[in-house]
């Protein structure tokens, strides 16, 4: 966002799903929003913090139906023509997978101007909810955040991956649990390598199945592992180093009632 430019339009980080891990400044910007744009992985507890504003959901998930980007975009722009304040709330982090870079730059391209809101991404998250340390001294020299879902249809560079010494976090890789780990092991990858499948990261119905890169295929197969999903890849994938469980995942409460476009 320009400096000194006051934001018609936020494209905010609601977190993993725990509506305890939301920022001050994402809370700020939902109780000033004329209208929402929700995701469909937004907890919809975080929605009392906006009860004023008009709710629009734009669901897009993989492998269901989802709204056309550029209808969302063209969406947040007229609200911002009309003199609203947009609120554009996603799961996890907006800059993760979030798609926040383009539509920030197609509002700007259109005279609009925005603000991102950060928010905790799931993978992090999920680690932490689970006692997984990410760059555990000694253990991992790095953490790279991977998706296994690409707009195109093409795969990472596992083999590149496999030889970075980093624990590998890998977002919407469900489906493609078989090709990952017969890749990482052509790669070289060590068939032991410990393996943390976290559905629902942070959220009170959380599951987490603990395997190794030879047997997660089948491991989560056993579990019934479902998206979302985050895996982490690494020797600090074997760690349950400090306090994690039930005392750290929100109560569950029912949703209140919506008013939707």
């Amino acid at each position: 966002m320009t400096p000194n430019v006051t934001p018609t339009v936020w494209l905010i980080g609601a977190g993993p799903g725990d509506p305890e891990l939301l920022t001050l400044k994402a809370v700020k910007a939902l109780g000033r929003a004329d209208v929402v744009l929700i995701d469909d992985l937004v907890n919809p507890q975080v929605l009392d913090y906006c009860a004023q504003a008009r709710l629009v959901h734009v669901g897009k998930r993989g492998g269901c139906r989802s709204t056309p980007q550029a209808f969302i975009q063209r969406l947040m722009l007229r609200y911002a023509r009309q003199g609203l304040r947009v609120a554009r709330l996603k799961g996890g982090d907006p800059c993760i997978f979030g798609r926040a870079g383009e539509e920030a730059q197609w509002l700007s391209d259109h005279g609009v101007a925005c603000e991102i809101v950060n928010g905790i991404t799931a993978g992090l998250a999920a680690a932490t909810a689970c006692g997984i340390p990410l760059t555990q001294r000694g253990m991992a020299q790095g953490v790279t955040l991977i998706t296994a879902h690409s707009q195109d249809g093409t795969m990472p560079d596992w083999t590149g991956l496999a030889r970075s010494g980093t624990t590998l976090v890998v977002y919407m890789g469900v489906a493609k649990l078989h090709d990952m780990s017969s890749q990482l092991l052509a790669a070289g990858m060590a068939a032991d390598t410990p393996v943390a499948m976290i559905e629902r990261a942070s959220l009170i119905d959380q599951r987490e199945c603990r395997s190794t890169l030879a047997a997660m295929t089948h491991d989560a197969d056993a579990f019934r592992l479902r998206s979302p999903a985050v895996l982490v890849i690494g020797q600090v994938a074997a760690c349950q180093v400090f306090g994690a469980g039930d005392a750290q995942r929100p109560a569950r409460a029912e949703p209140a009632l919506r008013r939707q476009a």
